[in-house]
């Protein structure tokens, strides 16, 4: 997993395969991203060792790994991918550049606990990572005491004497959940852990930090909520140990979609019984739009009909959902609209621009709403450059619409690196499987 380079790669173009076949096959998928970058932030914070084992192994991951390197963690590699974690002294003092890529969890999530580390460190990352939104995280540390350069988002650079005392603390994370689990991750190793409270009129996948949530109890941590969008986590030690890291739910999308776009089955192995993951919402969502999931033992079985029904629903739980419930919605028989998600502006693109933009460019009728897409089928669906805009989320989107749409060429096929590197492969491999 160290071995590889986590330097973006260069674009490859890639024409999305059209077939006429009902797929019938089983995709074994890669860890959570998700789960696997804050378990990583909390073995760099724990006071023993952590065998991580069956993490992700992608860009966004690498980022991690070689961020908490820089922090004085050491991280080793073990048998098929594991990883063993060991701690950095409390003492240490750190002068170091992290680079953030365009991944958000090492963003939001590094600094926090970079500023347990005495010493000064400059944070940044990919240029469409400058972007993103960091006020929220920037103005967090500064009122913890942590001195913070004049900037509003990319590079910044933090000092810290190695201290935090923490406590109450308000927030304002509309733009994002990982301002707040950044926070939390960080907020055992502060004085007088933190009672944090967001301010903001809308608070986006609440799922992920509930995730969090359940990521420190299960290292012993005491945290609770008082009020939906309240938290207190007391201080105290983060402890190691063994940590197994369920497959990724949310790369799981483009796969239950091939299913109902050829009307065929998938099933998807190691699926968790219970999970914090927001990718266990698309049973719910892919029933709506005319699937029949079951889930048999540890796998979950999705059947198709070839018809695709539109859908109207709030994706504020778990906006990442949303490209794969979008890409389907091109492809149904009757209208969708897809809200709560007016957050996906500031995510590795403005994801609610860039699919408008790209789903009218191949023929189809897409309109961006104030927090949202509205969609009505078109039979005028044609091929052509479908842009990535650097996004993971949008080539897998492209590749769904391709089942159908002979011609769709996927700008960079290379950005699925971030979180699947083996999207192609696996992707290949599946569409093979006849019905």
């Amino acid at each position: 997993m160290l071995d590889n380079s986590y330097s973006p790669k260069a674009k490859r173009t890639w024409l999305a395969p059209t077939i006429s076949h009902a797929v019938s096959g089983t995709v074994s998928l890669p860890g959570s991203k998700s789960l696997t970058n804050r378990e990583l932030v909390l073995s760099a914070l724990a006071q023993s060792p952590t065998h991580l084992r069956k993490p992700l192994d992608s860009r966004d991951s690498q980022l991690m790994i070689e961020s908490l390197r820089r922090l004085g963690t050491q991280i080793t590699s073990g048998e098929g991918g594991d990883l063993v974690i060991v701690p950095p002294t409390a003492d240490i003092s750190v002068n170091t550049t992290i680079d953030c890529g365009l991944a958000g969890t090492v963003m939001r999530f590094v600094p926090p606990m970079a500023a347990l580390s005495q010493g000064t460190i400059l944070f940044d990352g990919d240029e469409a990572a400058r972007r993103r939104p960091m006020s929220a995280t920037i103005d967090s540390l500064r009122a913890l005491g942590v001195n913070v350069s004049d900037s509003k988002g990319l590079p910044f650079t933090i000092s810290s004497s190695g201290v935090i005392e923490g406590g109450y603390l308000e927030i304002d994370a509309s733009a994002s959940s990982q301002f707040v689990s950044g926070l939390l991750l960080a907020a055992p190793r502060f004085t007088k852990g933190i009672e944090l409270r967001h301010i903001g009129e809308h608070l986006p996948s609440l799922p992920h930090i509930e995730m969090t949530l359940e990521c420190l109890r299960e290292r012993g941590v005491e945290v609770f909520q008082p009020e939906p969008t309240l938290w207190v986590v007391k201080p105290g030690p983060i402890s190691g140990g063994e940590k197994l890291i369920e497959p990724d739910l949310s790369n799981a999308g483009p796969f239950l979609a091939a299913a109902l776009v050829t009307g065929g089955t998938v099933t998807v192995a190691d699926w968790p019984k219970s999970t914090t993951q927001v990718g266990k919402h698309f049973v719910e969502l892919l029933t709506q739009m005319g699937a029949d999931v079951k889930q048999d033992g540890t796998e979950l079985v999705i059947t198709g009909t070839g018809s695709i029904k539109g859908i109207d629903v709030d994706l504020s739980i778990g906006g990442e959902l949303a490209p794969v419930i979008i890409a389907l919605a091109v492809l149904a028989d009757s209208p969708s609209r897809i809200t709560g998600i007016a957050h996906l502006r500031g995510h590795e693109t403005d994801r609610l621009a860039a699919l408008t933009q790209e789903i009218n460019n191949i023929g189809g009728e897409a309109k961006e709403l104030f927090d949202g897409i509205a969609i009505v089928p078109s039979s005028d669906l044609h091929g052509g450059l479908w842009k990535t805009y650097e996004d993971h989320r949008m080539a897998t989107a492209g590749a769904i619409i391709g089942l159908r749409v002979t011609g769709i060429e996927i700008e960079d096929i290379n950005v699925v690196s971030k979180t699947m590197p083996n999207f192609v492969e696996l992707w290949s491999a599946l569409l093979e499987q006849k019905a």
